[in-house]
């Protein structure tokens, strides 16, 4: 459990999603680039067996925005696509009505 004070902390944003390839090193990753408001990101998310990089292309997600970078197969991964997933089934959290980039979830 945390407490209220460190959920605070955790910066949950909308970002859209503007380019998607395969990390050929891996089965798993895929390498996203989102735009953030005016901001662009590089995001590694190991969601290849789930999504192919064409359904992902314009889609607006929920990520955590204030995670520490991490690298990734040589790509520096600057956030987290948040996802749910059921058995054999795995699905990007998405708004449920269009939105802009950037904006900050609370």
């Amino acid at each position: 459990m945390i407490n209220f004070e460190e959920f605070k902390n955790i910066d949950l944003r909308i970002a859209k999603i503007i380019s998607v390839s395969r990390i050929e090193e891996s089965e798993k990753l895929l390498k996203i680039e989102v735009e953030l408001g005016e901001e662009k990101r590089i995001i590694v998310a190991g969601i290849a067996n789930y999504y192919s990089p064409e359904e992902l292309i314009n889609k607006n997600v929920v990520i955590v925005a204030n995670l520490e970078p991490r690298l990734m197969f040589g790509t520096e991964s600057q956030g987290m696509i948040l996802a749910v997933k059921d058995e054999d089934k795995l699905s990007v959290l998405v708004p449920e009505k269009e939105i802009k980039s950037g904006l900050k979830i609370t």
